[in-house]
């Protein structure tokens, strides 16, 4: 991963654990990627493979002690997020970072109007005051398109269907202007229509507001719609680093594989079951001691079983953390010939 001066979020070796009764669970686990100026990074994976831990970890919004970031750097325009303090960090969510959570009707407050809760952000973050925030809310709510967004301000989130309260978590987001924003299944729970406006709207604010997106998705529909680069997760691990032309025309994990194959193509007829990643997601408290993708992955050799891969650079300058693009794999296919 070559860091260039156009990079506004580097990971560097990012560790969160959970300590509990029956130990320690690593949620992410090394985790390295970055995002440049006005670009978009999807993260993808199954549930529990670390994407919100990521995003969490990012902002400092893990509720400890149970959950701590316990290794690893995250830098922000160059500094490190991980060694600001409590009060440095408030200044920054909302402001600099912002982020839209997964389900919108338990992130609003159900007892304040929406306007209410867009303007209070705009009175934290850039100083104005009552009158003047409440107008910037309603210019955010015009902006995110509710329609009527003067009276809509004054409704509270019950009163809204489910797209409009994603707007509205939109438009909260966006309301200072955030260089970076971090979207966390932002159209989970959203029928087909109103997740291709969603959808829009983000790619429509993003090219206005020059904003960098960090986008989490189990969709890989929204990740060809709306990415850059790819980070696949599995078990807290990045297991392939790509841009998004690649994973979809040449993935290099099993995994990745596994994911795309998994998905229905329209141009295609099935007379069977649709394919599928054998196995399971193993437990946190009883990883398996190599590759963690090795139990359910079909081209799986002793080497995978044994040792751990690290993330290595293809000759396309990918990055992908499978022994088969290793010497030891072509070591171990020579052995077993020879056997």
């Amino acid at each position: 991963m070559t860091t260039t001066n156009n990079v506004i979020l580097e990971v560097k070796g990012l560790r969160t654990s959970f300590f509990t009764d029956e130990g320690e669970v690593k949620a992410v686990d090394g985790v390295d990627f970055e995002i440049e100026k006005g670009k978009t990074l999807g993260i993808v994976g199954e549930s529990g493979s670390g994407k919100s831990i990521t995003s969490l970890s990012i902002l400092r919004l893990l509720e400890e002690p149970v959950g701590r970031v316990v290794g690893g750097n995250v830098f922000f325009k160059g500094e490190d997020l991980l060694a600001k303090s409590k009060k440095e960090m408030m200044k920054i969510r909302g402001n600099n970072i912002s982020m839209i959570f997964q389900e919108p009707m338990t992130s609003l407050n159900p007892v304040l109007t929406c306007g209410e809760q867009i303007a209070e952000s705009i009175r934290i973050h850039q100083k104005l005051n009552k009158k003047d925030a409440w107008n910037k809310a309603v210019d955010m709510l015009k902006l995110v398109g509710i329609p009527s967004p003067e009276s809509r301000a004054k409704q509270y989130p019950f009163e809204l269907s489910g797209g409009m309260r994603q707007r509205v978590m939109i438009a909260i987001a966006l309301s200072c202007n955030p260089e970076l924003l971090i979207a966390d299944e932002p159209t989970t729970a959203l029928d087909v229509t109103i997740q291709a406006q969603i959808l829009e709207l983000m790619k429509k604010l993003q090219e206005e507001l020059g904003t960098s997106l960090m986008m989490i998705t189990h969709d890989l529909g929204v990740v060809a719609e709306m990415c850059d680069k790819v980070a696949v997760m599995y078990c807290g691990k990045v297991v392939e680093y790509a841009d998004v032309k690649t994973i979809f025309t040449d993935p290099k994990h099993p995994y990745t594989v596994g994911l795309l194959n998994s998905v229905p193509k329209h141009d295609q007829e099935y007379e069977g079951d649709l394919s599928v990643i054998q196995g399971s997601v193993p437990s946190p408290f009883a990883l398996p001691k190599g590759c963690r993708f090795a139990p359910r992955c079909p081209h799986a050799k002793e080497i995978c079983h044994a040792e751990l891969p690290e993330l290595v650079e293809t000759a396309d300058g990918d990055q992908v953390r499978c022994w088969i693009h290793t010497d030891k794999w072509e070591n171990e296919e020579v052995a077993a010939s020879h056997e």
